[in-house]
């Protein structure tokens, strides 16, 4: 899809897409609820793990009578155990989103990359929830395995996209509706969850780095930055005439100081945000709103995973 809204229709189609995201492929899951994910954990479960000695409190059930007889010491067997992933998107559709020079708007390309990280993590059978967010409220799914909440989610995306409109924008100060998302997550995720955090980071500011620092500690975060190519460089110098759907403005990008001091300013909030995440071992995953979604999702992972095979 392209433009600068998105179709529910467009995001159910995008499902044959996510089939080809191994986004879960050497990690392991952390929750200490039952399901489909391999855990660290060990304990009673389907797959044969190993076999010890006995220890005090060892499950009488798991012993290894063979093991036993033939060294003369009691052994227990031990099962990996499969646990639940639970999987949260987070997924900003504020105005700064609300933006495009070339293939999608940054809020499409959002829409886009929530729903094939949620289509893929259902196939995956992990459950998979949301937060919608942007400066008015957000809208929560909890994480259920379930296609009926998949598409829950999808219909919330799209109804968030499309009360993006220019003559909306409030021109009074807004609190940090990143931060707040964050802070809301903290709340609703369990330990072990996998959360992606889908936005241009544009207002992570102090609050919102605080509430990731601590997400970190007991969840799995990747963090998935939306850019434009015009965010990061000027057109061709020329003069410009720009509105925001209420005002309007022209510009003069002949004058090499301004296009150095932008290229910079851009420059200094990446190193910024790149310094942060890495402070905390946070992936950071740069998707050009200028190129098409599946694409660069499947260029990632594939890059770090290998694919499993269709069936």
């Amino acid at each position: 899809m392209s433009g600068a809204y998105s179709q529910l229709k467009e995001l159910v189609g995008l499902r044959f897409q996510a089939r080809e995201l191994a986004i879960f492929r050497q990690s392991h899951a952390r929750s200490l609820l039952a399901g489909t994910g391999y855990s660290p954990f060990k304990g009673r479960g389907i797959d044969f793990e190993e076999v010890r000695a006995y220890q005090p409190g060892d499950d009488i059930r798991s012993i290894d009578w063979r093991v036993t007889a033939r060294r003369m010491k009691p052994h227990t067997k031990l099962f990996r155990e499969e646990r639940e992933r639970p999987v949260l998107v987070l997924v900003d559709q504020s105005h700064s989103m609300f933006f495009g020079s070339q293939l999608n708007f940054k809020s499409v390309t959002a829409v886009e990359a929530g729903a094939l990280l949620a289509w893929a993590a259902l196939q995956h059978s992990d459950r998979i929830g949301g937060l919608i967010f942007d400066e008015q409220g957000l809208s929560e799914i909890r994480p259920k395995r379930s296609k009926k909440t998949l598409m829950h989610l999808l219909n919330k995306l799209e109804h968030h996209n499309k009360s993006l409109k220019a003559e909306t924008i409030s021109h009074q100060p807004q609190d940090n509706y990143l931060g707040r998302a964050l802070r809301h997550a903290r709340r609703v995720a369990h330990p072990g969850t996998h959360i992606f955090v889908i936005s241009d980071f544009q207002q992570l500011g102090e609050e919102g780095f605080r509430h990731l620092s601590r997400l970190s500690g007991h969840c799995e975060l990747m963090a998935i930055q939306v850019t434009d190519p015009l965010e990061s460089e000027l057109p061709t110098p020329g003069r410009y005439d720009i509105t925001n759907g209420m005002h309007q403005q022209t510009i003069n990008t002949r004058s090499r100081h301004l296009r150095q001091e932008y290229r910079s300013r851009h420059h200094r909030f990446q190193n910024s945000l790149k310094n942060q995440l890495a402070s905390l071992k946070v992936p950071l995953l740069e998707l050009g709103a200028d190129q098409d979604t599946g694409s660069q999702l499947q260029a990632w992972f594939g890059s770090r995973i290998t694919p499993r095979r269709s069936v």
